[in-house]
């Protein structure tokens, strides 16, 4: 049984091994990896040593303490938070070795091929087709649609892309799950501008791109299912991240407020409050649902994690601008970039307000969100769908 004071010595260890000030980064990385203290509830051999996902903590301190470099979590997010978990619960031996090491170490950048133009909130309608190729039971897959809403598919490797292989089923039973090469000769990113000026989003054209049989994940027709587990992480892990006491989006207004005493009011005053209150509520609410998440895998809890810091970055943002008067009008740069990661907290008053305002569709719209919340965590009558049971083929579009 793997406990603290082993992970303390194999860290030490590794350390020992591996000074950071002496090794590459990328080296340094995979020797982690490889020694299992990447994300230590993984299993042996794959970056992990079957422990207690809590004692994670254990390592990344005493790492943090020698000066170690991270893998740039923010930068390989979608990989860490949702393509690693999905491979993990569904991929075949042979996929967890080749995908999750590279991935980890930040190697290979993933991206999420799920939301489309007629398929935004109602994902299951999507219309995107592989088709088998040949009658062969393990041939290719022949990929023709359009994605959108793309984060990091300008610099993506990998991509985990949920298409319909059988539109002669109900819209949830006849998608499949795949991962897709992004430098496949079909595969085409387009940059898509945002309120902020930059192009950090992008739509993805497939046409006629080829997917081997052996980068399908979980059965064919039971993709549905397989990405109910990647939206479920990616909602924790876009809810739930880690922050310490005003961490995140009340940190830049708090001490906006403390340093500058004569933009001060009574009335911006109490709202500060009661949303520096609410954020503390969603850091601690986040600190359990992680707990929770030692004993399994990530419920609809996530979804209201979720919605929470959508709103909140909404209205802290919207308050940062009016504390700042006449100054949170000013915004420094429209110049068209394609940023690699988004940085609510090292970016300006007026960058926080508009892109903020991306949080209430990314990740689930929350409207899609309040009814998980309603039917799945406080047990309401679901809504009437009459298209449930209706062949993909037939459903109006």
């Amino acid at each position: 049984m793997t406990d603290a004071a082993d992970l303390r010595g194999r860290t030490g260890q590794l350390l020992a091994e591996h000074p950071p000030a002496a090794t590459g980064r990328t080296d340094f990385l995979r020797a982690r990896f490889d020694a299992g203290l990447a994300w230590v509830h993984y299993p042996a051999g794959l970056g992990g040593l079957d422990a207690p996902r809590s004692l994670q903590a254990v390592v990344d301190a005493q790492l943090s303490a020698a000066g170690a470099p991270d893998n740039d979590p923010r930068r390989i997010g979608i990989g860490l938070g949702m393509a690693a978990p999905t491979i993990l619960r569904y991929g075949t031996q042979e996929q967890k070795e080749r995908f999750l090491r590279p991935l980890w170490v930040g190697e290979e950048v993933w991206c999420q091929l799920f939301s489309e133009p007629g398929a935004g909130s109602d994902l299951a309608a999507l219309a995107t087709r592989a088709v088998r190729e040949g009658d062969s039971p393990t041939g290719d897959w022949i990929v023709n649609g359009q994605k959108v809403w793309t984060s990091s598919a300008h610099i993506a490797r990998w991509a985990i892309l949920i298409a319909r292989t059988d539109p002669d089923l109900p819209k949830h039973r006849g998608i499949s799950y795949f991962l897709c090469d992004m430098t496949d000769p079909g595969v085409e990113v387009r940059p898509l501008r945002q309120i902020t000026g930059e192009a950090e989003f992008n739509e993805v054209f497939l046409t006629d791109v080829r997917i081997p049989d052996t980068h399908r994940l979980g059965e064919i027709g039971a993709g549905w299912h397989v990405a109910r587990t990647t939206l479920m992480n990616e909602r924790v892990s876009i809810g739930g991240a880690r922050l310490p006491r005003e961490g995140g989006m009340i940190g830049p207004i708090a001490r906006t407020w403390r340093e500058r005493p004569e933009a001060r009011t009574h009335e911006l005053h109490q709202r500060l409050l009661t949303l520096w209150v609410e954020a503390e509520v969603a850091r601690l609410t986040g600190e359990r649902l992680r707990q929770q998440l030692v004993a399994g895998e990530p419920g609809p809890e996530g979804s209201g994690l979720k919605l929470a810091f959508a709103r909140l970055n909404q209205e802290i943002s919207g308050l940062e601008v009016e504390l700042l008067a006449d100054e949170g009008l000013l915004y420094s740069d429209w110049t068209m970039r394609r940023p690699e990661l988004v940085d609510f907290t090292g970016r300006d008053a007026g960058y926080r307000y508009l892109r903020s305002k991306g949080n209430s569709i990314e990740g689930g719209t929350s409207e899609v969100l309040l009814n998980i919340v309603a039917e799945r965590v406080l047990g309401l009558p679901p809504e009437p769908r009459d298209d449930k049971d209706v062949a993909w083929k037939d459903l109006t579009r």
